[in-house]
């Protein structure tokens, strides 16, 4: 009887924090990230580069962030630093992006895939901070790149493809006079990270926590959009990779901190 309880009230939880998020927009629009000038009335669309390293991280990870920023008119730039080839399939993962990109409304001409010989998709492989480096910044002196989203030093998953995409950021801005604001995806614990949308009302907390707006929660308004782009990556979409996108903390909301130079 105690577990039919527990678990009745783990499923109303689960059903009022899908309502908190189709509420989204009403709750995003308080949120300041990237919108300093708008109470003033000035135009502030920005140039968004989202740094990944695989097919398929954007949907997994970054939704959130996407969905945020294409409904404020900001412009959303991919660029992902390998074709995902670990199992010899990089061609159809990049064309796969190109198909997510544009559910997630990021036309594909603005969507950069990177085939690099020193740059293969691979638990063991180590990237070169230098080489990414290099690429990142090549990315945005040519798109004119205002801020860019990456993940942090963990990753999410710990992959260390991910954690040496944060190192290529982390050196572009040590190294870089350009100001370039950039900011990283924060890794959640396992109980957070498959508390699906529950997780919403402690990252909101978070964030509103933090004076200095270093910190930011945003909400997806449109989860069922990220179901849709992730099902174009067609060879990922089997059966774990379905639950964890209806499981992960990161399908229904993201929380960005800045990286300090």
């Amino acid at each position: 009887m105690v577990w039919l309880v527990i678990v009745g009230l783990l499923v109303l939880l689960w059903a009022v924090s899908l309502g908190k998020i189709h509420l989204g927009s009403s709750l995003n629009s308080k949120t300041t990230f990237l919108n300093d000038n708008a109470s003033a009335g000035l135009p502030s669309r920005k140039n968004v580069l989202l740094v990944i390293a695989h097919p398929d991280d954007e949907t997994m990870f970054f939704s959130p962030t996407i969905n945020y920023l294409t409904s404020r008119g900001h412009n959303v730039y991919i660029l992902c630093l390998s074709t995902g080839n670990a199992d010899g399939i990089g061609g159809i993962r990049k064309e796969e992006l190109y198909l997510a990109s544009v559910v997630l409304k990021v036309p594909s001409q603005r969507v950069k895939v990177v085939d690099h010989p020193d740059l293969q998709d691979g638990f063991h492989k180590v990237w070169n901070c230098n080489l990414l480096e290099i690429i990142i910044k090549e990315e945005v002196d040519s798109k004119a790149i205002d801020v860019i989203i990456t993940f942090d030093n963990y990753g999410v998953s710990g992959h260390c493809n991910h954690c040496d995409v944060h190192q290529g950021v982390r050196k572009l801005l040590q190294n870089s006079s350009q100001q370039v604001e950039a900011w990283e995806l924060v890794s959640n614990n396992i109980l957070r990270k498959y508390s699906g949308p529950v997780d919403i009302w402690l990252s909101i907390l978070l964030a509103r926590k933090c004076l200095n707006r270093e910190l930011q929660s945003l909400l997806n308004e449109n989860p069922f959009q990220s179901y849709a782009a992730m099902a174009q990556h067609r060879s990922q979409w089997i059966w774990f990779r379905k639950l964890f996108v209806s499981f992960s903390s990161y399908t229904y909301v993201n929380t960005l901190k800045m990286m300090n130079r």
